[in-house]
């Protein structure tokens, strides 16, 4: 035996080795895409176009806007439900009284909700209206976010406008065409982060997609937060610079990370049409998603791992 035919004959097994080192690879790829990806842990069903969940931390209960006709229309139609994490329907039309109710938010046991052109204070406890702030001039607000000062900030989206209620005063705080149709709003470090419509696809219109903005409270100066997704609706914060975004027109979850220079947005759920305002429950990893058009609360667990 040469010694050319000695070394031929000790090189034989590596392409075997790589293609096993491949598949490990492979496979590690494949675990570490599964822990991403959000499993179906339940689903809330019967709802009337439910637009946008918040949970009530003192009563560790949900409360879910249905706009229950067509959106804008002030037709008495709307209300809200209440739900349990686990997704069992406490009072299905528990507060009503209400047109197009969509974004929520809360502080001091009040529920402020988004209703056309009116924000509405509810008691958290009762569900009765407290109190009405007409939007003069507004069309459709959306999303709702309360400082803990107590000061209350809402989209209107068709306006390009962001409202503030402030000592009992409710008026535009802040209109710039570069919000590019302001819908999901979330407070974070003196930033109120926005995710953006940008224009639906329908008769007469093109489709437009949108982004996430950084609006300084202090001076009001917008930051982008890197490029266009989609038709954004709800935000909430998976941790310090990375946020869960849902896009309505294409039905997607995306997790955006705006740390780095550039933003990355990566798709964890390619779902139907209509997702809505989402929250995330950092304490039982659950994004909870208002799928409208299904009348439906969906609940997923992140981790790819189902929930006990």
């Amino acid at each position: 035996m040469s010694g050319n035919e000695s070394a031929g004959r000790a090189r034989a097994p590596r392409p075997v080795l790589n293609v096993f080192a491949g598949l490990v690879m492979l496979l590690a790829c494949a675990e570490t895409a599964s822990a991403e990806t959000p499993v179906l842990a339940w689903e809330a069903k019967g709802l009337a176009q439910p637009e946008s969940v918040l949970h009530d931390p003192v009563t560790d209960v949900l409360f879910v806007t249905n706009i229950n006709g067509p959106v804008m229309a002030k037709d008495g139609n709307g209300f809200i439900s209440r739900i349990k994490p686990d997704g069992t329907i406490l009072e299905r039309n528990w507060a009503k009284g209400f047109n197009s109710p969509t974004g929520m938010g809360l502080h001091d046991r009040t529920l402020y909700v988004a209703d056309v052109d009116t924000l509405v204070a509810v008691g958290a406890a009762s569900g009765s209206i407290k109190k009405k702030y007409k939007a003069d001039g507004a069309i459709f607000l959306n999303d709702v976010v309360v400082a803990d000062d107590g000061t209350v900030y809402v989209s209107d989206t068709p306006m390009n406008t962001i409202w503030r209620l402030k000592d009992g005063v409710f008026e535009p705080w802040l209109t710039d065409d570069t919000l590019n149709g302001p819908n999901g709003l979330l407070l974070e470090d003196g930033k109120l982060i926005n995710a953006s419509l940008g224009r639906l696809k329908s008769v007469g219109q093109k489709q437009e997609i949108a982004g996430l903005f950084a609006i300084d409270v202090e001076d009001k100066s917008i930051t982008p937060l890197g490029k266009p997704i989609g038709n954004l609706d709800g935000i909430d914060e998976l941790k310090a610079g990375t946020y869960l975004v849902s896009d309505w027109a294409d039905g997607a979850l995306y997790k955006v990370d705006v740390k780095g220079k550039t933003a990355k947005a990566d798709q964890l759920l390619d779902l139907n049409q209509g997702s809505a305002d989402l929250i995330f429950l950092a304490d039982k990893q659950l994004v909870l998603i208002p799928m409208m058009l299904d009348n439906t609360l969906a609940a997923y667990k992140l981790g790819g791992a189902k929930p006990n």
